[in-house]
């Protein structure tokens, strides 16, 4: 196995290494880690968010373990210096189109979500992000000089009928492998994107007949996801709705720190990440919570290798250690232990040698 790291920056750098050492303990000699830069240590390196080295190291590995990228002040500089642009430039020119998010809730952690405990308990939901379309890549956008003198911003929203077609039938297949309930985001109510979006995926549900298709507005579903977590199964949004969605949904969790994704496409590869950010403020004090990267690790062994036994090891190590009463910060509790990101790490490969 041919694996990328990315690690990028801010905590991305230190919750990376502690996912690293976990497959490494998982694997032995099965893969081979080969790291690269992106993000803002890219632009102060190679003077660009992407470098391409790293490009064709990320095309001729077999998976990418990503961290995060951007640090304070990024959103005002130079749109091709942004940090962020990086990752983006992956997930297009790979064609990642596909983001699975999962929230799920270990029985452990339930007097840490944001909610209470009756609501949440036994949570399990995926959401379902597209990630190739949308506003982040819809053509024209830019800020100019209006007539009357003053700037003007535009960003454009941008589906065509087979992008929705492809991440609906994702959709609906991972639906028919949980529970068979399928809810689709949009806001068909003010936006003509987004009412092709309702229609597309309502046609292509008529091909899935043992699923359960429900339709939400964008904010009826935030209410909802809030409200009342456990009515969903798979929730497929597109890509704003779904960044939106999924960060509110990690609070269900404990923490952002909690939760993983995976960023797949039409083949075998794909991009693994924590879906909290680069966190600057805490970075280097050794709190961040790394155990979103190690489940990330997780979806990696299970989405681009088949690797379930190893996949549910490591879920099984880390369940072990919250059972084991061993917190970071972000998820401490009256009565447990408040370990550091390496030594979470460690708690996590001790629990796996173990195993």
């Amino acid at each position: 196995m041919q694996i990328a790291v990315l690690p990028g920056d801010g905590i991305g750098k230190e919750v990376t290494a502690q996912a690293v050492r976990v497959l490494q303990t998982v694997l032995g000699k099965d893969a081979e880690f080969t790291e690269g830069l992106i993000g803002r240590a890219a632009v102060k390196a190679a003077g660009k968010p992407l470098p391409d080295e790293t490009f064709e190291l990320a095309k001729r590995c077999d998976a990418i373990l990503f961290g995060a990228v951007g640090g304070p002040g990024d959103e005002s500089g130079p749109r091709n210096l942004r940090p962020g642009l990086g990752l983006l430039t992956l997930r297009r020119e790979l064609k990642l189109y596909a983001n699975f998010r999962p929230a799920f809730l270990f029985p452990e952690l339930i007097g840490a979500s944001s909610l209470k405990p009756e609501l949440v308990e036994g949570l399990d939901l995926m959401i379902l992000r597209e990630l190739n379309g949308d506003i982040y890549y819809g053509e024209p956008r830019g800020i100019s000089v209006g007539a009357d003198g003053r700037r003007q911003g535009v960003n454009t929203m941008r589906y065509s009928e087979p992008e929705i077609e492809r991440i609906a039938h994702t959709g609906f297949k991972a639906a028919r492998k949980r529970k068979k309930k399928l809810c689709s985001v949009d806001k068909a109510n003010v936006l003509e994107t987004m009412q092709l979006w309702r229609e597309t995926v309502a046609t292509v549900g008529k091909q899935y007949p043992d699923v359960e298709l429900r339709h939400l507005f964008v904010d009826a579903a935030c209410m909802e996801l809030l409200r009342s977590p456990r009515q969903f199964d798979v929730i497929v949004a597109p890509n704003m709705f779904g960044d939106i969605l999924s960060d509110a949904a990690a609070m269900l969790t404990g923490s952002i720190g909690m939760l993983p994704s995976a960023s797949v496409g039409e083949g075998s590869k794909g991009l693994y990440e924590p879906v909290h950010g680069s966190a600057p403020d805490i970075e280097g004090r050794n709190i961040a919570n790394p155990l979103a990267a190690i489940l990330s690790a997780a979806m990696l062994l299970r989405f681009s290798f088949s690797r379930e036994n190893e996949a549910a090891t490591i879920e099984r190590a880390v369940r072990s250690v919250l059972a084991a009463g061993y917190r970071t910060a972000d998820i401490l509790q009256p009565g447990t232990k408040n370990l550091g990101t390496t030594a979470m790490g460690d708690a996590v490969v001790a629990a796996l040698q173990r195993a």
